[in-house]
């Protein structure tokens, strides 16, 4: 089982190295503000220099707590999940390589699947037909019954409430509606998708500054804090939604 074997997971983060102080940044332009009952896209505005969030997407969804959780999704790294799991006979069917998903519980595997019933305990729903799995003998269940239905991820990121809202008015993100398919994208398209994302942003800003609906705010300079406490509880080889 994965979550006998959570050391391994730990090669993965030497890909990215340690979160390091983000540089302010500067001339921060007009976000959206962040709606609450469906998945988005942030997109990283161009002066953010953190290491771990430099020209990155992420997949963020509103939590029961009030809070959000989410995934990087545009960093591909280049270990397989069998070379990581190489006694484990299942994994050797995912094809996609392991994903690096962000800084909090940096020794947990989550897997992000697309299903219409969620796949099981310890799982958040994202938007229709996908769910974020954090439980061990969930992702387990997934990978040994429909290994590539599921993009898998180390690590990811968590907001508490009011978290995220504050740092998209700060200008650090730029937020624009989720996309399924930009999500599962092959490695070889998800190397434009910052760029191609930061371009449709500042489309959507202009044809919707001033207009009714997505309201945009001015936002100030600012930088995405050192990850604190994370919205979930890290066990042995994955992680636990809180209790209810």
């Amino acid at each position: 089982m994965l979550h006998r074997i959570p050391i391994l997971l730990c090669l993965l983060v030497t890909l990215w190295g340690s979160a390091v102080t983000a540089q302010t940044a500067a001339q921060a332009p007009q976000t959206q503000v962040v709606e609450e009952e469906s998945a988005i896209f942030l997109v990283a505005h161009p002066a953010f220099r953190d290491l771990e969030y430099r020209q990155t997407v992420l997949l963020a969804a509103p939590i029961p707590t009030g809070g959000h959780i989410g995934v990087i999704i545009n960093r591909p790294t280049q270990r397989s999940l069998t070379s990581l799991f190489p006694e484990h006979e299942p994994s050797k069917k995912v094809l996609d390589p392991v994903h690096y998903g962000g800084p909090f519980s940096r020794g947990a595997l989550v897997a992000l699947v697309k299903t219409e019933a969620s796949p099981g305990a310890g799982t958040v729903p994202v938007m229709k037909n996908l769910h974020l799995a954090f439980r061990a003998n969930t992702i387990d269940k997934i990978i040994e019954q429909n290994p590539n239905d599921a993009r898998y991820y180390v690590g990811y990121v968590g907001w508490r409430p009011g978290e995220l809202k504050t740092e998209v008015d700060r200008g650090l993100w730029a937020v624009i509606s989720a996309d399924r398919d930009a999500v599962f994208r092959k490695n070889k398209d998800m190397e434009g998708l910052w760029e191609e994302l930061v371009a449709q942003s500042r489309r959507i800003q202009a044809d919707l500054s001033g207009q009714t609906g997505i309201r945009l705010e001015s936002s100030e300079q600012g930088e995405r804090s050192s990850p604190r406490a994370p919205l979930l509880n890290r066990e042995a080889g994955g992680a636990e939604l809180p209790p209810a």
